[in-house]
Formats: structure tokens, sequence, C-alpha cells
């Protein structure tokens, strides 16, 4: 009875958080929409992470490498510690993968003109603010299934 009650009150929830979603994009900056695969920025008509900063045919193809650079790095982080599962592995890959893709963004922060790097700081403050209010969210989630047991 107390889980079904539990449930009811979740699904109940479920349109209120869904419309309180921000349009297009998931708590990681990520679309929602399926637009974006393996973390590519495909097409940069309008729906790529960096659309808003009126990137020249140059640029896009260098970002794109370099995403494209970061995201073989990641798999070949995340098969060479698969094997490794123990706490202290698992801290190496998720630190090792967050200095590349730190690295990655500075690079592409790096090819941008002055006024394109103002708003490319705008868009990473506002995707930080995202990933904190889900890591906020995910923490309350936790707490209330710990009171519920």
């Amino acid at each position: 009875m107390r889980k079904t009650l539990i449930a009811l009150m979740f699904a109940a929830a479920l349109p209120t958080v869904a419309m309180a979603m921000p349009e297009g994009a998931g708590p990681m900056g990520d679309h929602m929409d399926g637009s974006r695969h393996g973390g590519q920025m495909h097409g940069m008509h309008g729906k790529g992470p960096y659309s808003q900063l009126d990137l020249s045919r140059e640029q896009r193809e260098q970002i794109r490498k370099i995403m494209g650079e970061q995201m073989h790095e990641r798999q070949q982080l995340v098969d060479k510690y698969l094997e490794k599962l123990s706490p202290a592995d698992q801290k190496a890959l998720k630190d090792e993968m967050a200095a590349k893709h730190k690295k990655a963004e500075a690079d592409v922060r790096a090819l941008l003109k002055p006024d394109q790097q103002k708003q490319f700081d705008e868009i990473q403050k506002k995707k930080a603010e995202r990933r904190a209010e889900w890591a906020e969210f995910k923490a309350w989630k936790a707490q209330q299934a710990q009171k519920a047991q």
C-alpha cells in the first residue's frame, strides 16, 4: 500500500516536473529530442550547443574535429577502466574524463572571437546551473526514497 501511494504521488508530480523543465535542453545541456548523438554536434543548424555563436564554416569544422577527438578519447578511457571497477579506479576515470572535457572546451573557446567567447561563457554558465539543479533534484529524490523505506 505504501509503495503504491508513493508511486501514485510520483506519477501525479511528473507532469508538473515536465512542464517546469526548460525547453530544448536536458539537465546536462543535452537535447532531449534526440538531436544529438554521442556528444557530437550534428548539423549545427540551430540544434547544436554552439548554434547561438554564429560560427564560421571553418570554426564549425574545427569544433566538430575537437568534439570527435574528445568523444574518441572518452571512449578509450571508459574501455581502459571498465575492467577495474574499484572505487579508486572509478574516481580516476571520472577525474580524467572531466580533465579531457575541460581541455576540449578550452580548445573550442580558443577558436572563438571575443564576442563569441562571451556568449560561450554564458552558455557554459547556464549548463552549470542546470547541472547543479539536477544534482539537487537527485539528492532530494534519494532523500525521499530513504524516508519512504
